[in-house]
């Protein structure tokens, strides 16, 4: 059976840039003790093998606790046995994704725009990745297009819409308000003292604006 989100969900990103490397493993499996529900593992400068290790030693670390995807690298999902994948827009198909997955693998897509989402949606994706909702370290260049562009998407997309982009506990509402299911965050958990309390700090105001939000609607 294809994995399902809940809701609302809290993605993180992984991203060894910030903080010791040494410690990501351990940082994000206190992460995901404080309430992360999706990991994405996205480090495109290793080289196969290498992230393969780091997919494998992320997996034993967060057990049957979250989820565990990879960032476009296919062939490392397979071989570290991830139930999905984030692709990018300009990455594999999701139909040649999932021939190569099986047809219960999670895929995910990111989208920019509400043409990105319809097209994602037609292909066969099972959550999109919106962005980018604010400024954000990351993607210092990128125009942050804000809660407004889930909005537009949202009314006509049959699948859960995850709000990306220097997102935190002062705006996490908003994205949520807008249409989202969950968000994907980096920096606001990985660049925390104690990364287990911001993601339980976090998912608290999720938890909190998603249900105010189902109880207007």
């Amino acid at each position: 059976m294809r994995p399902r989100l809940p809701e609302p969900c809290l993605c993180l990103v992984t991203d060894r840039s910030i903080g010791e490397e040494t410690t990501l493993v351990s940082r994000v499996a206190e992460a995901v003790a404080g309430g992360v529900d999706l990991v994405q593992l996205r480090e495109k400068d290793l080289s196969g093998g290498r992230l393969l290790e780091l997919a494998a030693s992320l997996k034993e670390a967060i057990g049957g606790s979250a989820l565990l995807i990879i960032n476009e690298r296919v062939d490392v999902a397979v071989a570290c046995g991830a139930p999905g994948v984030q692709l990018g827009e300009e990455a594999l198909p999701v139909a040649a994704a999932r021939h190569i997955l099986g047809a219960h693998a999670l895929i995910g897509r990111s989208v920019h725009s509400a043409e990105g989402a319809a097209q994602a949606i037609v292909q066969g994706a099972d959550f999109l990745v919106v962005g980018t909702m604010y400024a954000t370290r990351s993607h210092p260049r990128v125009r942050p297009a804000g809660p407004g562009l889930v909005q537009r998407i949202a009314p006509n997309c049959p699948v859960p819409l995850i709000g990306i982009g220097g997102i935190n506990t002062a705006n996490v509402a908003k994205v949520l308000q807008a249409g989202a299911q969950g968000v994907a965050v980096i920096t606001s958990i990985l660049g925390a003292r104690r990364p287990g309390e911001a993601a339980w700090q976090l998912k608290q105001v999720m938890l909190a604006a998603w249900k105010a939000s189902r109880a207007a609607s």
